[in-house]
This record gives structure tokens, C-alpha cells and sequence, in this order.
């Protein structure tokens, strides 16, 4: 089995990539920006010939959702175009895709989970250039797994989990916004569950929310970092309901897991549960 993963170089690429190295029976193609454009169709339709690719993971994404207010045909370019240019590839190829997408596709006036039935509203241009992504996926390629997540964290990159953690060390006080809830999601968790799709060789298709289990604030997340990194009591944790950002953010955007849950046999860990395994390893 062979399987492309494209904007490898991200923080859920490179959790795949921990993976790739315990499966011996799969070849991995990792492939960033410079070996791969998304945004090139003829260059995707070689890769497709030299390689003979059977699935494609693809977390290339323009993910900037402040710039994307101020740049939005380059968010456009990635996350719509690009989009647009694997799925038509899939097609001609009979490859399946799994593309990842974002609770940023809902305005947030929900108080309760948003399930995969609700009918997406973004409020900011990532989140339009997110969705035109997926309805390409929609029209384009019947072969595809749109996972949508939320609130992405892991040890790799730069991400609210790392943020605060580094800035632990040098700083005695933090004011953290209560003004959003959602659910941080460990990005290795959800490479687990991408390849548990591929390796029980679902033909589930459709659109799935993926995040870890229970809801929190950000500073709800903060305050449970510092917990188990045992800081919590050398560093001041204040709570403010402000959090001016150029772009608008949903203020609710917590996903209903009901969908994976019917479908395939995948135990998603409580978000605490997760965030503490990832401390601790």
C-alpha cells in the first residue's frame, strides 16, 4: 500500500510520519510545499504516475487565519484550488483521499456540538477558503474522507500547547481568554485514527469530525497544561473575556464524535486524558 502524505512538514504530518516508521507493510511518500505544489495539478499528476499512489492524506493548508483576512486569494489558492487539484487527480486515478478540514467551517452560535449535518457558516476567509475545499472534495472525487478537527495541538511546530508550555519557563503570568470553547486536539490521536481508516480499508466515505473527547476554554486549556507540567503554582493564570483578533473566530465550535463513533471501532481519548499522555511520554 502506498500512501502520499502532502504538507508533511506540519505538526499533523509529522505525527504521521512518528507512525510511518511502525509500518513495515505501507510505503510513505512525504511530501511539503517544495516537493510537492498543491496549487501545480500537472505536478501532482506526475507524482501520481512515478509513484503509484493507493491514498492521500492531505494536510497541506494555508492555515494562517489572521493573514488570511488580509491575503485571501492565497488562502484561496491552497485550501480551495489546491484542493480541488487532488481530488481531480484521485478521480482520474481511482485513489481515495482523506483531506483534512476545521470546526472553523461553523459560525459558532451553536451551544450544543456541531454535528457533520449542520450547515457550515464560516466567518472569516480561512474558514470560507476551508469550505470551498471540501465541497470541491464533495463534487469532484466520491472516494474521500473529509475530517474535520479542531483546536490542534502536538510537540511539533508552533501551536498553543508549545506556546504555553516554552513560555513557562521565562514568563511568572498569563492572561488567557475564556471568550472561546472548543476541544484541543491532540494531532497524534488523529493520525491514529487516519491510518486506522486507510488500514481497515473503510469505503465509509463522507465527512467526519474528529477531536479528542469533553470541551474547554483556552483558559481552561492553559490551566491544564500548567497542571501537569506542575508550574501552575509558580505561574499566575488570569482569566479575560476579551481577546481581540483581526479575524472573527467561532466562540462555540465543539464537534460531535457521534458519526466516528457508529462507523468505525476507534476509542478518542478525553482531551485531558490526551494531553497527559502527551506530557508524560
Amino acid at each position: 500500500m502506498k500512501i502520499l502524505v502532502t504538507g508533511s512538514d506540519g505538526q499533523l504530518g509529522r505525527c504521521i510520519h512518528l507512525l510511518a516508521k511502525k509500518k513495515s507493510n505501507i510505503d510513505f511518500f512525504f511530501t511539503n510545499s517544495l516537493t510537492l505544489d498543491i496549487t501545480d495539478k500537472n505536478s501532482i499528476e506526475y507524482y501520481f504516475l512515478k509513484n503509484n499512489i493507493d491514498y492521500v492524506i492531505n494536510c497541506a493548508a494555508y492555515t494562517n487565519v489572521e493573514e488570511a483576512e488580509k491575503e485571501p486569494k492565497k488562502a484561496l489558492l491552497v485550501n480551495a484550488e489546491g484542493v480541488k487539484n487532488i481530488a481531480e487527480i484521485c478521480k482520474k486515478h481511482d485513489v481515495t483521499l482523506l483531506h483534512i478540514s476545521t470546526d472553523y467551517v461553523f459560525d459558532g452560535k451553536k451551544n450544543t456540538h456541531y454535528t457533520e449535518e449542520d450547515e457550515p457558516k464560516p466567518i472569516n476567509k480561512y474558514g470560507k477558503s476551508k469550505l470551498f475545499g471540501e465541497m470541491y472534495v464533495q463534487e469532484i472525487l466520491d472516494k474521500h474522507f473529509i475530517i474535520r478537527t479542531s483546536w490542534l495541538y502536538s510537540q511539533f511546530g508552533k501551536n498553543f500547547f508549545k506556546t504555553i508550555s516554552e513560555k513557562s519557563n521565562v514568563q511568572d503570568e498569563f492572561t488567557i481568554t475564556t471568550a472561546e470553547k472548543g476541544t484541543p486536539t491532540n494531532a497524534n490521536d488523529l493520525a491514529l485514527f487516519l491510518l486506522e481508516i486507510i488500514e481497515q480499508r473503510s469505503s465509509n466515505y463522507g465527512v467526519y469530525h474528529f477531536s479528542n473527547l469533553g470541551s474547554a476554554t483556552w483558559y481552561d486549556f492553559a490551566k491544564e497544561i500548567l497542571i501537569l507540567s506542575g508550574k501552575l503554582g509558580e505561574i499566575r493564570l488570569k482569566k479575560t473575556d476579551n481577546y481581540p483578533t483581526f479575524a472573527k473566530r467561532p466562540v462555540y465550535s465543539v464537534l460531535s464524535k457521534r458519526k466516528i463513533i457508529e462507523n468505525f471501532d476507534f476509542d478518542i481519548l478525553n482531551w485531558k486524558e490526551s494531553l497527559k499522555k502527551l506530557i508524560n511520554t
